[in-house]
């Protein structure tokens, strides 16, 4: 069976269209979505109804969980105090714009949804603001898998696309025992393990404005980067006529983020 998965749409209604008509040309069986319905973008209304009319099995992404919950991060849960800005003044916009009912489905969706050897997260199994990059150490990025009881874990959060195995990595633990000083080195082979990350349809950060997500074969394992065109002039346009800052037109026209990378991507703010 074929299946997609995307993730990240950030109110973009137009690339979500553009996507959805593309898993219909290569006939996928089934989607998944892993969040960020709202935040940054024109349409949050729109998209979270389309995600609903068509029954798409989805997760609560970081902006899904804020507008639910109120935005309480804080300084360190940006990569840099200038996204940190930006990012209070689209939550702002969004949370006046948001219908009662959208908030409602916001809120109830799950951190983790779990099919067979599958599972499907926003962030990672940790948090939704976890950012799971393709140059986190094997460790820390085997560990993520592991805790999930499955063999390919699928993300987003990133909004740039990628497929990762983890191939047999050989671990070594230290354990102490208990009221003891002594220490023994336990070394295990965990099997094969893939994280994909399905990038982001409404806010690409790969630089390009085209929409990503991926299609996956259940029966052969095969993963499909897909990257779809379309007319992402109209969101920018659309983007300015709704007062959101003019910089959130400029970055996704260019597919890439004004900011710097966050220091440590693991860090997810106790606030």
């Amino acid at each position: 069976m074929k299946i997609a998965v995307m993730s990240c749409i950030h109110g973009n209604y137009p690339a979500l269209e553009a996507v959805l008509d593309d898993c219909d040309r290569n006939s996928c069986e089934k989607i998944y979505c892993l969040g960020d319905l709202v935040g940054y973008g024109p349409h949050p209304n729109a998209v979270v109804e389309m995600i609903r009319s068509l029954d798409i099995p989805t997760v609560q992404g970081c902006w899904d969980e804020d507008i639910v919950e109120g935005l309480n991060a804080c300084e360190c849960s940006y990569p840099s105090l200038l996204a940190e800005k930006r990012g209070k003044l689209a939550h702002e916009w969004t949370n006046r714009q948001v219908y009662p009912e959208t908030r409602e489905y916001l809120a109830q969706l799950p951190h983790t949804i779990k099919e067979g050897n599958l599972c499907f997260v926003h962030g990672s199994p940790h948090s939704n603001h976890e950012y799971l990059l393709p140059e986190i150490d094997a460790f820390t990025a085997l560990e993520r898998v592991l805790s999930t009881d499955a063999d390919v874990l699928f993300c987003g959060h990133t909004h740039i696309p990628y497929i990762r195995t983890l191939d047999a990595e050989e671990l070594q633990v230290k354990v102490r025992q208990p009221n003891t000083q002594q220490e023994e080195y336990l070394t295990f082979t965990a099997p094969i393990k893939r994280i994909i990350n399905v990038g982001s349809v409404g806010e690409p950060r790969h630089g390009r404005p085209n929409a990503t997500y991926v299609i996956y074969d259940t029966d052969t394992e095969a993963v499909t980067l897909r990257e779809v065109e379309y007319n992402y002039q109209a969101t920018c346009m659309a983007i300015l006529e709704a007062g959101l800052p003019p910089i959130f037109a400029w970055r996704l026209a260019r597919g890439l983020e004004f900011a710097e990378k966050a220091d440590d991507p693991t860090h997810v703010c106790a606030r």
